[in-house]
């Protein structure tokens, strides 16, 4: 008896110790040529470049111009609350989300591609497996945000 609960005991505390390694590691992401990095087969993560449809999201429709977009997304992600952003542009913005209890770090992107006048949208789980519909929740919560600048 001893002995199993020793080896669950060092399972669970193995298992802790990858997430928090997991959760650490900030990711590469960016856009090139007009991608984000893609998104991987896990399903804790949303994009609106992606073909998969239980992973797809619409994009947000620009503003009049690139400034007031970039403004009112940042309004809508304050309101939103849990970020830090992480790098800025002037058609980019990156973004750490951070969960309540668990503190797990979401990475979520908006770049606005002048071309289409649409803000393209990715957001990733850095640890575990599912995320629960949470990336997909909050990316429609700030779209609601968004559309209330």
């Amino acid at each position: 008896m001893t002995t199993a609960l020793l080896i669950l005991a060092l399972f669970i505390a193995g298992n802790f110790g990858r997430i928090y390694y997991q959760n650490a590691q900030a990711p590469s992401l960016g856009v090139e040529q007009g991608q984000f990095q893609p998104i991987s087969k896990k399903p804790n993560n949303v994009s609106t470049q992606t073909d998969d449809a239980d992973k797809k999201v619409e994009p947000l429709t620009a503003k009049e111009t690139p400034a007031a977009t970039l403004t009112a997304i940042k309004q809508a992600i304050n309101l939103y609350g849990g970020a830090d952003i992480q790098r800025e542009t002037d058609d980019y913005l990156y973004v750490v989300f951070t969960t309540g209890k668990m503190r797990f770090h979401d990475d979520a992107e908006f770049w606005l591609d002048s071309a289409s006048q649409q803000v393209q949208f990715r957001s990733a789980s850095r640890a575990g497996y599912s995320d629960m519909g949470r990336n997909r929740q909050r990316y429609e919560r700030i779209a609601e945000l968004y559309a209330a600048q």
